[in-house]
């Protein structure tokens, strides 16, 4: 509806700034955004199948078939959330950051409240009021999925394993939902009372340390050649390095301005990282074998 009263998608694009379009050749002695953007889209794709949530829905499947279908499905997701993406420049094209009427909302939230202004800007009021409930569905599913995803967790890598070891499946599951709907307040109490920027700077930080995962988890899945000491080291270095990164920036941005032989690359931090986290994993398993080794006769003895 919104691209029709607006023109169509060519009058959208032809009223967004040419540098809003594409991304900026990169100046001298850097690859600039060019780098950024790769290592973002593939840094996120590799963390994306490790969150607790994700994992949660894979293996509560009905079978293997109902993955297969799903994961078919993506591409028709992902073109989706393009064209969400597009309502920001369908607000470029709606010039809603020019209109005095949300000049107060603009004050208020800045760029956040472009696709509210959008919304308001293009529907009747009956609708937008859809549309907003839309967004808060949109926000409330993923946050449920987290939530359940948490108490399972914490059921029974923690519960069950150290508190009550003999607990009955049907005290395992009623300690699950006591402890999603922790979760669920816990959430709602950390964003109405915590400052606004601390969400920001941890939704930066959970792509960092969640792929810190992906070695123990991948190279525990296809080998066992990596030592179980070197793949913790290599965690640990991959989470303090990830961490320094993102601090280095000041919690504002997750890419990392790297310099390589007098070249800047700026790149996704959780990527750099990762890729300490295997080196320290490759370098450690040798020595952590050895010490295994030399110290396993006289633990015969």
């Amino acid at each position: 509806m919104i691209p029709a009263k607006l023109g169509g998608y060519s009058a959208i694009f032809a009223s967004v700034p040419q540098e809003k379009l594409v991304l900026a050749t990169p100046g001298e002695n850097t690859l600039g955004l060019h780098s950024a953007y790769a290592t973002l889209a593939l840094g996120s794709a590799l963390a994306l199948f490790l969150y607790p949530h994700a994992m949660t829905a894979i293996l509560s499947a009905s079978s293997g078939d109902v993955v297969k279908r799903n994961s078919a499905l993506l591409a028709a997701y992902s073109f989706i959330l393009g064209l969400i993406a597009l309502l920001g420049y369908m607000a470029i094209a709606a010039g809603v950051g020019k209109d005095p009427a949300f000049a107060s909302g603009f004050a208020q939230y800045g760029a956040n409240f472009a696709v509210p202004a959008l919304f308001l800007s293009s529907f009747p009021s009956w609708f937008v009021g859809v549309a907003f409930a839309a967004i808060a569905i949109g926000a409330l599913v993923p946050a449920a999925v987290m939530s359940i995803a948490c108490a399972n967790l914490f059921t029974r890598n923690l519960y069950k394993e150290f508190i009550r070891p003999d607990c009955t499946e049907a005290e395992e599951a009623r300690m699950a939902k006591i402890m999603s709907l922790v979760v669920k307040i816990g959430a709602l109490v950390f964003i109405l009372v915590i400052p606004q920027g601390y969400a920001i700077e941890f939704q930066l930080l959970g792509g960092i340390w969640i792929i810190q995962l992906l070695p123990p988890i991948v190279l525990g899945l296809y080998t066992r050649h990596f030592n179980p000491i070197a793949l913790l080291a290599g965690w640990v270095a991959g989470t303090v390095s990830g961490t320094y990164m993102a601090a280095a920036q000041g919690f504002t941005a997750s890419v990392y301005p790297l310099a390589v032989f007098g070249v800047t690359v700026p790149g996704y931090a959780a990527l750099y990282s990762v890729v300490i986290n295997f080196l320290i994993a490759a370098l450690l398993t040798p020595l952590c074998d050895l010490v295994a080794r030399r110290g396993a006769p006289s633990a015969a003895r």
